[in-house]
Order: structure tokens, then sequence, then C-alpha cells
């Protein structure tokens, strides 16, 4: 697999890949990732394709399941770690 190009974004890494005739599109932010792969029969086949079907709608969508992904992290360490409900410290004289 080989970046081919990029989509430029203010606030996300946008890269479109090839994989013998398979394309697929990463958006990435500081912490997470998604990725869309298209086949061979898919009307996706190179970087300008790529950039044509990223548009306003999918973006606010990635950026919808950013959130959720960072919710769903967040529920897990929740579950996994669960806060202390009450804190004590020391006395200090």
């Amino acid at each position: 697999m080989r970046i081919i190009g990029d989509i430029p974004h203010p606030s996300l890494k946008i890269s479109v890949f090839k994989s013998d005739n398979r394309i697929s599109v990463k958006f990435e932010n500081a912490l997470y990732e998604q990725t869309f792969k298209f086949g061979t029969d898919d009307r996706v086949s190179n970087v300008e394709t790529a950039r044509q079907w990223t548009d306003a709608a999918l973006l606010a969508e990635v950026q919808v399941n950013f959130q959720r992904m960072h919710q769903a992290r967040m529920a897990a360490f929740e579950r996994c770690f669960p806060v202390e409900q009450e804190i004590i410290f020391e006395e200090i004289i």
C-alpha cells in the first residue's frame, strides 16, 4: 500500500492510498482514524475521484463518528478504571 495523494482539510489529515487496484481514503485526527476502502468496481479509483467523493456531508459524518469514537473510548475508561467518588487528602500540618 502506498500513499498516492492527500486531501487538504483544516483539522483532519486525509490520505489516499493505493494497494493493487484498490483505493483507500483515511481520515485522521489527533487520536482516531477512519478508513474507507473501495473495490475495483467502485467509482473511486484515483486521487481526483477520492476528492470528489469527500464532500461536505461526508466530512460532517466523519466528524460525528470521531465524536462517537471518543465517547466510546471515555466510557470504556470509566468502566475499566472507575473514578473514586470522593478523594480524601492527607491532612497537612
